[in-house]
């Protein structure tokens, strides 16, 4: 997987009770040991919160538990509107 020149394909489930919450598509812009940060979209509506925990499936099956948040500055896809959100997080 290199760092930031393409879309990927994953997964994201809450982290509380394992829910799936939508399919995405992502950008890894950096690891480090166990940390990560990118940016996701989800690929289809999802009612995602900034101040919850969720479980990132990376396309080669790794999980990361991360926290979302809503990039404002950027334009949303669609109708109804679907954003983009930086993550960051740790290796489960």
């Amino acid at each position: 997987m290199k760092r930031g020149d393409k879309m990927l394909s994953g997964k994201l489930y809450s982290y509380q009770d394992d829910r799936f919450v939508s399919d995405i598509n992502y950008q890894l812009f950096g690891e480090n040991a166990a940390n990560y940060w990118g940016e996701l979209v989800p690929l289809e509506y999802a009612a995602i919160g900034s101040s919850d925990n969720y479980v990132l499936e990376l396309e080669d099956n790794q999980k990361i538990r991360c926290n979302l948040r809503k990039k404002v500055n950027r334009a949303t896809i669609g109708i109804p509107p679907r954003f983009i959100y930086h993550f960051t997080g740790r290796a489960l």
